[in-house]
């Protein structure tokens, strides 16, 4: 078993750049799917009630904002919060286990979760023809005693 300390300098440096590129990868495709996405539900929207859509945008007879300006306040303190909320939660986490490092953290949390037993050799099926398979025998086979 290799571990970060036996690692040399350069090796170490590798790791960071082909971890660094697989985030930003993923990052990508993720921010690419989420405005494929919403731009697609929006010109659908649009193309089912144009009328309603329009006045929606631009704001209409009565109403205080636009649906869009609505929409955009919305989504702006609803992240917000939960990116305050979720960071506050982290570092209070943090900081009651005691740890100063991410290795240290990461020792201190697995010594107090329990233990994951390693399935060598398999004790049920583990290659399914398709989703239908899989989900019978979840349905049907799951827990029954071996």
């Amino acid at each position: 078993m290799v571990t970060i300390y036996s690692l040399q300098r350069n090796e170490i440096n590798i790791i960071f750049s082909i971890s660094v590129s697989e985030t930003l990868f993923l990052t990508g495709i993720a921010g690419i799917s989420l405005i494929t996405g919403f731009f697609n539900a929006l010109s659908s929207v649009k193309k089912k009630d144009s009328k309603n859509f329009d006045i929606g945008l631009t704001g209409g007879k009565g109403l205080h904002e636009s649906g869009a300006a609505l929409a955009t306040r919305a989504l702006f303190w609803g992240s917000v919060w939960a990116i305050g909320g979720c960071s506050v939660l982290f570092y209070g986490i943090w900081k009651l286990s005691g740890a100063t490092t991410a290795q240290e953290f990461r020792l201190k949390v697995g010594n107090i979760l329990p233990k994951i037993p390693k399935n060598n050799p398999p004790q049920s099926r583990t290659e399914f023809e398709n989703l239908t398979d899989l989900l019978r025998y979840v349905s049907e086979e799951w827990g029954k005693e071996k």
